[in-house]
């Protein structure tokens, strides 16, 4: 959902616009627990939020009622037109659809409650919000970008959940205002697109088979983007339907998203190094996804040599995911010491917020920043670009743009 930028003027903390007086009576004590004034709760809905905020600056933190509206969706819109930037909106509403509620989180809306709402279940969101402004970082709305960065992922073993590292990354990148692409190399599995609920374009089978024709106006129309920092260059194609990519195909991709991105996150199959490791040449930083087992670090001290010798220039990072999940084959000194490499992020298994985030369509940095599992992805993304990380980001009711 777009938004437009209001004036100057100190804005409130937050407002609430609700249809009934039940639901006042219920959220009441949860703003008093917090010392919110009681006086900023209102009624008339959706509806009196847009008369309201039309002729004064919207607060950073807006509940609004959809109860009495017609059309969810244009009203939605709306209230967008009269939002500033920095608004975080939870909505509430009568009509308990999967399709709505899809539709109005990728509005921008932060969640959407059906009614009738319990005390828990509306401490928990209001909290949630709490929880993700205090974790957003006040990022420019553009960065210097500096030397280009092109970070591979690759996991040792399958089912490691690289492409949820990868995916995540980019997102966290793209939201420091760096111009970002992510490419997912895993033409007919690959998740990249999958992973912020959208359709891969067309053009990445085009981009391997004919690798003359990717300049910048081609992939303005390959990519789909989820951000407006964040391009996405991936497939899904149909199985057998991909020729062998051409030689030196894959370079010269990577060689044009670098020329037009300022960050480049590669996800790459492992199997696809045997063959094409021009990948790896222009890396400047290679991700290793491992777990503790004995074949992991096998494979770990064959990828690491292989990566010395084909981009000997690339920083390895060694990252450690699903910590957790089930006991360690190796002990992590034992492990560290037998691949000659220190685990540089662990990153816990959460699958409730892996599953709440693949839900909404959206990564796990922007549904849980605050969660650990969150807090490692920042943690990842700051040894590689110098970002801000979990525990250095500032507490702030500073918004997050009502967008999409």
């Amino acid at each position: 959902m777009n938004s437009v930028s209001g004036n100057t003027v100190e804005r409130e903390l937050y407002a609430a616009y609700l249809c009934d007086e039940m639901t006042g009576q219920i959220m009441l004590p949860i703003i008093s627990e917090r010392g919110w004034a009681p006086d900023r709760i209102f009624s008339g809905g959706i509806a009196a939020a847009v008369r309201a905020l039309g002729a004064m600056p919207c607060p950073e933190f807006l509940i609004v009622d959809l109860s009495d509206s017609s059309d969810p969706r244009a009203d939605m819109q709306a209230l967008a037109d009269v939002c500033e930037e920095g608004t975080i909106v939870l909505a509430l509403g009568s009509v308990n659809d999967v399709t709505l509620y899809r539709d109005l989180l990728h509005a921008g809306v932060h969640d959407y409650l059906v009614k009738p709402v319990t005390a828990d279940l509306l401490r928990a969101a209001i909290g949630a919000v709490e929880d993700t402004m205090a974790h957003v970082a006040d990022a420019p709305e553009q960065v210097q970008q500096g030397e280009g960065k092109q970070i591979v992922f690759v996991g040792v073993r399958g089912g490691m959940g690289t492409s949820t590292l990868a995916c995540n990354s980019a997102w966290l990148s793209a939201n420091q205002g760096r111009d970002t692409v992510l490419l997912d190399l895993d033409l007919y599995f690959g998740i990249a697109a999958m992973q912020f609920d959208l359709e891969p374009g067309r053009g990445l089978p085009d981009a391997l088979d004919t690798p003359g024709r990717v300049d910048g106006l081609f992939l303005e129309r390959a990519v789909v983007k989820p951000h407006k920092n964040l391009s996405i260059l991936a497939a899904e194609a149909p199985m057998g339907s991909i020729r062998e990519p051409a030689e030196g195909a894959l370079a010269h991709l990577v060689e044009a998203l670098a020329e037009n991105y300022g960050t480049v996150v590669v996800d790459v199959p492992r199997q696809l190094l045997g063959e094409h490791s021009d990948v790896l040449a222009a890396a400047t930083d290679v991700v290793l996804v491992t777990d503790y087992s004995l074949t992991a670090a096998r494979d770990c001290i064959r990828l690491m040599a292989h990566i010395k010798q084909v981009a000997p220039n690339a920083k390895v990072h060694l990252v450690a995911n699903k910590v957790g999940a089930q006991p360690h084959e190796v002990d992590e000194k034992d492990f560290e010491n037998s691949v000659e490499h220190a685990i540089d992020i662990r990153v816990p298994l959460d699958a409730k917020t892996l599953l709440s985030a693949a839900q909404k369509g959206k990564v796990v940095a922007e549904v849980a920043p605050g969660s650990k599992l969150g807090a490692a992805m920042r943690d990842l993304n700051a040894l590689m670009l110098g970002s801000k990380s979990g525990g250095e980001a500032r507490k702030s009711w500073l918004g997050k743009l009502l967008k999409k």
